[in-house]
């Protein structure tokens, strides 16, 4: 049986989806000059944190991700 790895990290509007075991280790996400180095940062734990950007930040963040290991879903979709 497989087992993949999924975790979550909210701000309350928003939560990030990521996926290791799929991440490419692009660096788009967290380098200075494409990241959103206030969110993520894999030097720290936990390496994602929501709560330093606006939503909107972070969706477009997201939308770079090449490997599609970070996904989101709008809290208010989870009904």
């Amino acid at each position: 049986m497989e087992h993949t790895i999924v975790k979550k990290y909210t701000n309350g509007e928003v939560t990030i989806i990521w996926k290791p075991d799929i991440c490419i280790h692009s660096r788009i996400c967290w380098s200075a000059a494409t990241g959103l180095t206030e969110v993520f940062n894999p030097r720290e734990r936990p390496w994602i944190k929501p709560e330093n950007a606006t939503t909107e930040q972070i969706v477009e963040q997201i939308k770079k991700c090449p490997s599609g290991a970070l996904s989101y879903i709008m809290n208010q979709d989870l009904g």
